[in-house]
């Protein structure tokens, strides 16, 4: 069994709780808690932290497969090196092989991951990590004060596009066993394999400005995203589980009880604003949907519908618009043929495996906690 191990604790002298402070619109940490989660190498994604507070922010990130689980104070002090989790880790929990993934990466991928797994199932290797290639000329001081060149000759100096430059560690992720671990005590040992990830993800965040710098890169990733997305002319949703949570309430008197965001209503009217029509396609029938359809001046409330990718072209016939201008978010089975149909299909993170790996985008927001206007947001981008 592979384990993602992602140590963060709450202490920080530089940018104090950094790991769950917004960075491009998300907590810190949800970046690389999401990329190990979409991997498919990895079986399991432990984050060991010492804050109460941060286990309730990774918990309500409702990703698969992860698991918040305590550490020592000895192991989350100022001094103790992230090794020593590590260890602690091994020591209590049963695996064959372990990534260690550093909150302060969040430019990593699930295919950096993927990638890194490829490269350590390779006959012989006893780990792996990160690296990238820097094209830069490093210079040594001497101990007379003068300084020599390390990695080229001064009197042959090579174009950018003859120089293979160097590899520089970036801190991303490691792979070992967990046997070579609890051996050599260290996160990399024996036979060392690197996987090179991209040159912008060199930086980590220590200082306020690395916090910067990353949060652009990210911000322009989040965009690429944007730019792949048609026009919507058409925004539909299921109900449970996307405008709810999915939990059924009974008041005292047996009265049936939902509850909704509203951050989902109004991102809906931000779409009728924008002429976009706006729908929900349930299997259910239930006066509290019509209710709330009603509340929010929707142009579509579908009820008990079974086969929903029918509906929707019928509505797609009658509303003259084509499939692939159809926005929709959805969490289980019989949502499963509509998100591959239209041009953005969406799911939670609570969505059913299936679901998840058809759609177009994973929401970081569960289901009623406002995952609908995050997939509007999306849509409407800066406008």
């Amino acid at each position: 069994m592979n384990v993602a191990f992602i140590p963060v604790r709450g202490g920080s002298k530089s940018i104090p709780f950094k790991n769950i402070r917004e960075m491009a619109g998300k907590p810190l940490v949800y970046w690389t808690v999401k990329a190990a989660a979409e991997c498919d190498n990895i079986d399991r994604v432990y984050v060991a932290t010492d804050s109460d507070r941060i286990k309730e922010t990774v918990e309500s990130f409702l990703l698969d497969k992860v698991c918040v689980v305590g550490r020592s104070a000895e192991s989350a002090s100022d001094t103790a090196s992230t090794e020593s989790a590590m260890l602690e880790f091994a020591e209590s929990y049963n695996f064959d092989n372990i990534v260690l993934i550093q909150a302060t990466s969040p430019l990593l991928t699930a295919a950096d991951l993927t990638g890194g797994f490829l490269e350590f199932n390779r006959q012989d290797t006893d780990s792996v990590l990160s690296v990238v290639r820097q094209k830069r000329f490093c210079w040594k001081e001497s101990g007379e004060g003068f300084v020599r060149p390390e990695n080229y000759d001064v009197f042959h100096r090579p174009r950018r596009q003859e120089f293979d430059g160097y590899l520089v560690e970036n801190g991303a992720f490691y792979i070992t066993s967990r046997n070579a671990l609890l051996q050599s005590k260290n996160r990399i040992s024996g036979n060392i394999r690197a996987y090179e990830m991209e040159e912008a993800s060199y930086f980590e965040i220590d200082e306020p400005g690395d916090w910067i710098i990353i949060e652009k890169q990210l911000e322009a990733r989040e965009c690429g995203i944007r730019a792949a997305i048609p026009e919507i002319r058409m925004f539909l949703t299921d109900c449970d589980g996307c405008l709810t949570d999915g939990g059924m309430y009974y008041s005292e008197n047996g009265d049936e009880l939902k509850k909704f965001h509203v951050l989902d209503g109004m991102g809906l009217r931000l779409l009728q604003e924008k002429g976009i029509l706006t729908g929900i396609i349930t299997g259910e029938k239930r006066e509290l949907n019509r209710r709330r359809g009603k509340k929010l001046h929707l142009d579509i409330v579908e009820e008990g519908i079974q086969d929903k990718l029918s509906v929707i072209r019928q509505l797609c016939a009658k509303y003259g618009v084509q499939m692939e201008n159809v926005g929709y978010i959805g969490d289980d089975i019989n949502d499963l043929e509509v998100i591959k149909a239209v041009g953005f299909g969406c799911s939670v993170p609570n969505g059913m495996p299936e679901v998840k790996k058809a759609a177009k985008y994973i929401t970081s927001r569960a289901g009623g906690q406002g995952a609908v206007r995050e997939v509007i947001d999306l849509i409407l981008g800066d406008e």
